[in-house]
């Protein structure tokens, strides 16, 4: 197999942010005019107990949650670009470590902490507009229900008006009660 000079290089500035004790993201770059079309990582357990590969295509993202990690354990991930004619070289090795349950940030990571607490400002942002938007959705379906109501209370009161005007029965036509309770129908 012969290298094909449009393989991409591999992605740069691989880092770990948003570091959880079950999971973390990894975000990448990579050089500008290259044709890439996706990626894949390779994350491993630093013990040897666990490895996964993730390979997503069609794809513009430059970042990726790696998720059901073990908690406080070392990690070793690697990232490759997807190219049309193949995949590049492996990304440096980048180490990390997952936190504890109990644990928080880590104080002496400020960089990591401001992060974080992006992420979460644009989570709890975009919950707000998610409120927003549902509450307007049901405000609009109320208004169109009670419109709906309003004018099926105005068609039905129109057609009660207009068939009693239809059946009110002139005396020459009505018909005579029998001495049972019955009615007596005429044709």
């Amino acid at each position: 197999c012969l290298a094909h000079p449009d393989r991409p290089p591999s992605p740069v500035n691989v880092t770990v942010t948003q570091l959880k004790a079950n999971s973390a993201t990894v975000s990448w770059d990579v050089p500008e005019g290259d044709v890439v079309i996706g990626y894949a990582i390779l994350q491993q357990r630093q013990d040897g107990q666990m490895q996964r590969f993730i390979r997503e295509v069609n794809t513009t993202n430059r970042a990726c949650v790696l998720w059901d990690l073990a908690e406080d354990a070392d990690y070793i991930i690697q990232v490759q670009s997807i190219g049309l004619y193949g995949e590049s070289q492996a990304s440096k090795r980048v180490h990390f470590r997952t936190l504890k349950e109990t644990d928080r940030l880590p104080s002496n990571s400020s960089s990591q902490g401001d992060i974080t607490m992006e992420g979460l400002d644009k989570d709890r942002q975009l919950q707000t507009g998610e409120i927003i938007i549902i509450v307007a959705v049901l405000l609009m379906w109320a208004a169109v229900i009670a419109l709906f109501c309003r004018q099926y209370d105005i068609i039905k009161d129109n057609d009660s008006n207009n068939n009693k005007e239809k059946t009110k029965p002139s005396s020459e036509h009505s018909t005579p009660e029998r001495p049972s309770g019955g009615l007596l129908r005429s044709k």
